[in-house]
């Protein structure tokens, strides 16, 4: 495996990259914009997503108060499916269809977001479910044209997803992960107000903080833009266009937030600062890699999500039925990743580690991968995340399926500093297994 993780122009390759991102409005009392922002928009009927939880709490209340004070009529939709499935966003675009909306507004975490963005889109544009869903598990066709107007409020301190056209869900009869990935599904708003982490549980800080971690790692050691192919045409460049200059800048901001405050944050629930930079770093991540891609670790993450049997988290998500919160589900398979591909560019790998918080004094290029996945193992420890796959219920016999659950997720596994094999795969896993 040779070292080429550089932006130097490759024959064939790519030599433009394109930044896209969402209009965002970042600040204590952001939600209170919400409903001259949608007037503005020209919006006269909203409807709001989010779930039964939030539904009745103060970060949905405001969105909804904002939005009647300006004059927009509100139909709420509070049946958001926490780690949503093929049927709840079939079930979300049926109440879109039958709602007729002139536009979106979603106050949630990425469960909440995705399926707002699948319901506008499925309304704006109706066809056959698997029409839009990523190849090869879907069809993969285009999203024809711009949907509804969306203003995206994230309540939570990880996905991102306000930034990001990706609406990510699972297929209950492959028994994986998969998604929609457009530009058109980004949110055309995103209002960001960090008072809505302060109370978080510290299971959900620790899972999507993890989340926040691996977005910005992922870009940052993903495949360079200049080794990708170049697009027919410019409309035809991906999203995950691969590792860039802009994404390496919201990536490196946002490991040395997470470096710094991420443990900070679970450990001690009234350490305001660092719950508030948390979600700083959630935004940040979430442009990068918005405009990136993620690539193995969250690949890997689609099937442990997906073939989940018994795993409920110790606290802050619903217990009615098995799951591997999104952020734990990719954490468990990163150390695994990153010690095997820190070998492609080990002088980027170290830089991740030393911006996590690692102290990379003395370390060489044949270090760099122990260093880095070390350094992520201690701070799962240290907020009492799952060790490996194992910690959520999966043993050497599961390696296989979830090896084949993962490899359909080409979209991110392309992304990889590597080809990413299914015989990779199944060693990943089994290097996943447990940590300690």
């Amino acid at each position: 495996m040779a070292c080429c993780h550089h932006y130097e122009l490759m024959e064939g390759g790519d030599n433009a990259f394109t930044v896209d991102a969402s209009t965002l409005t970042f600040g204590e009392g952001a939600l209170g914009e919400a409903g001259e922002r949608a007037k503005a928009m020209g919006m006269r009927r909203a409807a709001l997503f989010t779930d039964s939880r939030l539904v009745g709490m103060e970060p949905a209340a405001t969105v909804k108060a904002s939005l009647q004070e300006a004059g927009i009529e509100v139909v709420v939709y509070d049946e958001v499916h926490i780690e949503p499935t093929d049927e709840s966003f079939k079930a979300a675009a049926a109440f879109a269809r039958e709602a007729k909306p002139d536009g979106y507004v979603s106050v949630g975490g990425g469960s909440v977001m995705d399926t707002c963005k699948a319901a506008n889109l499925y309304a704006s544009h109706p066809a056959e479910f698997m029409t839009y869903v990523n190849s090869p598990v879907g069809d993969g066709q285009p999203v024809p044209g711009a949907i509804a107007p969306h203003i995206a409020c994230p309540t939570t301190s990880g996905t991102g997803s306000e930034c990001t056209g990706i609406a990510v869900f699972d297929l209950l009869g492959m028994k994986a992960k998969t998604g929609i990935a457009s530009r058109h599904l980004r949110p055309t708003q995103a209002l960001v107000d960090p008072a809505v982490t302060v109370t978080l549980p510290a299971t959900v800080v620790a899972a999507s903080g993890f989340d926040v971690l691996s977005h910005a790692l992922e870009s940052f050691t993903a495949k360079p833009y200049t080794r990708r192919a170049a697009p027919g045409s410019p409309g035809l460049r991906p999203m995950s266009q691969g590792a860039n200059p802009w994404s390496d800048i919201g990536s490196r901001e946002a490991m040395r937030l997470v470096g710094k405050y991420l443990v900070r944050a679970v450990r001690d629930e009234n350490d305001r600062e660092a719950r508030v930079q948390m979600i700083w770093a959630a935004t940040l991540a979430g442009i990068a890699f918005g405009n990136a891609g993620v690539h193995a670790p969250h690949g890997m993450s689609y099937g442990v999500a997906g073939l989940v049997r018994e795993f409920r988290p110790a606290s802050g998500y619903p217990t009615e039925e098995a799951m591997v919160p999104h952020g734990m589900s990719v954490i468990v398979n990163s150390p695994a990743v990153f010690r095997r591909f820190a070998e492609i560019d080990p002088e980027r790998h170290l830089e991740g580690a030393r911006l996590l918080g690692a102290d990379i004094r003395g370390a060489e290029a044949a270090d760099a991968g122990q260093v880095l996945s070390e350094h992520i193992i201690g701070m799962m420890r240290a907020t009492e995340m799952p060790n490996g796959i194992g910690g959520v219920g999966y043993g050497s016999e599961d390696i296989g399926a979830l090896a084949e659950g993962s490899y359909a997720q080409q979209r991110l596994l392309k992304n990889a500093p590597v080809a990413v094999t299914k015989e990779l795969l199944k060693e990943l896993f089994d290097d996943a297994l447990t940590y300690w």
